[in-house]
């Protein structure tokens, strides 16, 4: 597990064995089941997961009872409620598995610990944070200016691996088309 947290991290800044023999105890591995919950709106949200294996999402459900979408995380990826996390107050998200899935948690008090202890790292998770802000504001424009097809397409495209693993209700979910429109959509 911890070597593509190493791997991972090396794509935006180097850190040697030595460093990362450092940096990983703030780390710590865990597995969960298909369907289990990782969070719950509504509740603390203290962790943030980078996942080694398997996927996730992060959903919202409004007061009529819709659920919303705005997260997947595959191999590689960070997810949490960011909001929450950074914060320090309840989730307004809640993340489950699609799959049986392999993370490594770092808490709060160990970000910041560590950010404060390295350099590099504090440079790395600010790099995550931009990366991460504007993907999440190319979803956004997409959501409000793009059609569906041109955002299915352009997930299709981006993502062709989300496409195969996710259930094609949540894909649904996640561009803002019923489950028929969806199936329209991967026809044409």
């Amino acid at each position: 597990m911890e070597s593509a947290l190493h791997a991972h991290i090396n794509q935006v800044v180097a850190i040697t064995n030595e460093e990362f023999t450092e940096i990983s105890p703030y780390f710590a591995p865990r597995t969960f089941k298909k369907y289990h919950y990782l969070l719950q709106a509504g509740e603390p949200a203290p962790i943030e997961f980078f996942v080694v294996h398997g996927l996730l999402k992060s959903s919202y459900v409004d007061s009529s009872g819709k659920v919303h979408i705005l997260q997947f995380a595959m191999e590689g990826w960070w997810i949490s409620d960011f909001t929450a996390f950074n914060l320090q107050t309840l989730a307004t998200l809640s993340i489950d598995c699609i799959e049986k899935t392999e993370v490594l948690t770092i808490s709060f008090e160990n970000k910041e610990k560590l950010c404060e202890a390295s350099q590099k790292m504090a440079y790395f998770f600010r790099k995550k944070y931009a990366v991460g802000n504007a993907a999440l504001q190319r979803r956004l424009l997409s959501l409000l200016s793009a059609s569906a097809t041109e955002r299915y397409h352009s997930l299709v495209r981006q993502y062709p691996e989300l496409n195969r693993r996710v259930p094609k209700s949540l894909l649904a979910a996640y561009l803002g088309v019923t489950r028929e429109t969806l199936s329209r959509l991967s026809r044409s």
